[in-house]
This record gives C-alpha cells, structure tokens and sequence, in this order.
C-alpha cells in the first residue's frame, strides 16, 4: 500500500490506515486529524524535501516525512 510520503506534490489522496498501533505519535497524528477516509492534498515540501506541507479539514499542516511514512493512503 502506498504512504503519505511517497505521493506527489498537488496530489490529494484519502487516508486508509494509519501503523504503529499504541505509539504515541501515531496518537498525534490522529489529534492533528489525520484519521481514516480523511483526504489529505500535499501542497509543498521544503527545498530540502522535508517536512512536507499538507492541506488537511482546511488547514494547513507541516508534518516530517518519517512522520508521514506510517499513513497509508488510498
């Protein structure tokens, strides 16, 4: 399955599942509203390509691309 990390930029995408069950950044990630069937447009990375910036509910998010790699996306 493909991860948040891996998608292009302008691409919008809809959250399937997101991995490492009883972390605490996995409970982050879910606070910050990326949570299953959410969709998710990558706007921009950094010129360094990390963190990545992402459109989520209508705001905007900066989140690492490590960070990324445990949401999969549909």
């Amino acid at each position: 399955m493909t991860t948040l990390d891996t998608i292009s930029v302008g691409q919008t995408v809809e959250v399937g599942k997101i991995r490492g069950e009883g972390t605490s950044l996995r409970r982050r990630l879910l606070d910050m509203g990326i949570t299953p069937k959410t969709k998710i447009t990558y706007v921009r990375c950094a010129p360094l390509g990390d963190p990545m910036q992402l459109d989520v509910r209508g705001y905007s998010l900066t989140i690492r691309k490590s960070d990324a790699a445990l949401v999969e996306v549909l």
